[in-house]
């Protein structure tokens, strides 16, 4: 990523440029990502192919204003780290339904050494506003709850919140290309629960502002209101008004008999 995109990329999260690849910048930017970057799955519900190239990254997180799913939102974020000096490396992980694990490369995680190692994740959703040390098995406290990161006998990790398991990462580095396929199963498949489910969501300071199709749910200190908007024109414009997304149509769940 050229020194352009760098500078839009950073102007898009309202962050500086920090003065190094080290701890504290990488913080800076996990929280900046996490307020600015939603997490939404638009696109399947749009119509819209979801791609993983650099330029179809940029593009929509950066010239469309977007937000995406994991492969997008971490894939960027590797991106703009990778081009301000980070040691970035990608890791595939599964996510817990319950006590069952989805599929292989169900989510993407990014492992950034400064030199010490972290877990980077601004793509799942509620999660840690701040990186967690992936060598660190006593509980990490963080404003979004206590982490945990332990070790599984197979040699991979399991991440968890406030004692729930939220998914487990295999340490063998991978490339973006790697993770297209559940891609692809993600945005095409009646199976797959972003097909079923429409929902943009973004971390406020305050707490979190969700659009899960027609409903608004805003939470604000712990209260939590929800909103239903019938009106295409005001979901059309809390879309912009919350997430800076501005959208031409509605987008409506696609259903599959």
């Amino acid at each position: 990523m050229d020194q352009p995109w760098v500078k839009e990329y950073l102007e898009r999260i309202h962050a500086p440029r920090p003065a190094g690849p080290g701890t504290d910048g990488l913080r800076s930017l996990h929280a900046a990502h996490l307020h600015t970057v939603p997490f939404e799955n638009l696109s399947i519900h749009l119509g819209e192919v979801i791609r993983l190239d650099q330029e179809a990254l940029l593009d929509k997180l950066l010239a469309r204003t977007r937000g995406g799913f994991c492969y997008e939102l971490n894939g960027g974020f590797a991106l703009l780290l990778g081009a301000l000096g980070f040691d970035v490396t990608m890791l595939a992980a599964r996510v817990f339904a319950g006590d069952d694990l989805g599929p292989p490369f169900d989510h993407l995680v990014l492992r950034v050494d400064t030199p010490e190692p972290w877990l980077a994740d601004v793509g799942f959703g509620k999660h840690s506003l701040y990186p967690l040390r992936l060598d660190d098995r006593s509980p990490q406290p963080d404003p979004d709850g206590r982490f945990t990161v332990s070790e599984t006998p197979d040699g991979d990790v399991d991440v968890s919140l406030d004692g729930k398991p939220q998914y487990r990462v295999e340490l063998r580095p991978r490339r973006i290309r790697d993770f297209e396929p559940m891609c692809w199963w993600h945005q095409t498949s009646p199976k797959s629960h972003f097909t079923r489910s429409l929902t943009c969501s973004l971390r406020t300071e305050t707490g979190r502002v969700t659009l899960t199709d027609r409903l608004l749910i805003e939470t604000r200190n712990g209260e939590r209101k929800e909103t239903e908007l019938i009106e295409d024109v005001a979901v059309l414009a809390a879309y912009q008004a919350y997430f800076g997304i501005r959208l031409e149509r509605v987008p409506h769940i696609r259903r599959r008999i």
